[in-house]
């Protein structure tokens, strides 16, 4: 294969999560307590964490429909291509597409990791956040290394725990990490706050790069085709 025919990076890429995803990377004590992925009575997936739903499994994953059926769908993994969430079959629409490598984005967790942020025990949303970093580094990303731009989520409940989490996987090779562009509307101080200069140091100091999503909570906004 000709490199030569690898023509883009794109930037702004969505995985859907397999369900095997926390059996390598959760500690042995949490091991029953990763979110699931279940089969509800109406034949829909939805993933499952300390009670809480998860129901955007596909997250608008539309590759291969026409522009007319873009919408909320798939509300299960067998209604979506395989490329969305197996690492091997992503790698060969990537080929097919000419796209040199990617960075993407998470889909059940949302954008910066709010799912886990929401757990009520927070070791265990920890643990959970950390696993699914990696996870991404180490399996997603590391099965074609230098194909996938590794990207982690932070603890957004606690700034330390951030800037922690950003030296950690710096020292794997991931120098992304996701955030919101507004935390005031999930509740956190505004981005202007000291109250986070923990994690913007650690983000200098290991020349991470934040990545955040600018469009507004309120618009509608066409998703891209996965490739």
């Amino acid at each position: 294969m000709d490199m030569n025919d690898f023509v883009l990076v794109s930037v702004d890429d969505h995985l859907v999560e397999p369900p095997d995803m926390f059996d390598n990377h959760i500690p042995a004590k949490y091991k029953n307590d990763v979110p699931k992925l279940i089969q509800r009575a109406d034949g829909t997936d939805a993933w499952v964490f300390e009670g809480q739903e998860a129901t955007n499994v596909g997250l608008n994953a539309v590759a291969g429909r026409p522009p007319d059926e873009y919408g909320a769908e798939p509300t299960k993994l067998s209604e979506i291509r395989d490329g969305c969430y197996n690492i091997h079959e992503r790698i060969r629409d990537m080929n097919a597409n000419g796209v040199a490598a990617a960075l993407n984005f998470p889909s059940y967790p949302q954008f910066c990791g709010q799912y886990f942020a929401r757990a009520k025990d927070k070791d265990l949303g920890l643990a959970v956040l950390r696993a699914y970093n990696d996870w991404h580094i180490d399996e997603w990303c590391g099965a074609y290394p230098g194909r996938m731009i590794p990207q982690a989520l932070p603890p957004i409940w606690d700034p330390e725990l951030m800037a922690e989490e950003v030296r950690r996987v710096a020292k794997k090779g991931c120098h992304a990490v996701t955030f919101s562009e507004n935390p005031t509307k999930l509740n956190y101080p505004s981005l202007h706050d000291p109250h986070w200069d923990p994690f913007w140091q650690a983000c200098s100091d290991e020349n991470t790069v934040v990545n955040w999503d600018s469009v507004h909570p309120n618009a509608s906004r066409r998703p891209a085709p996965i490739p």
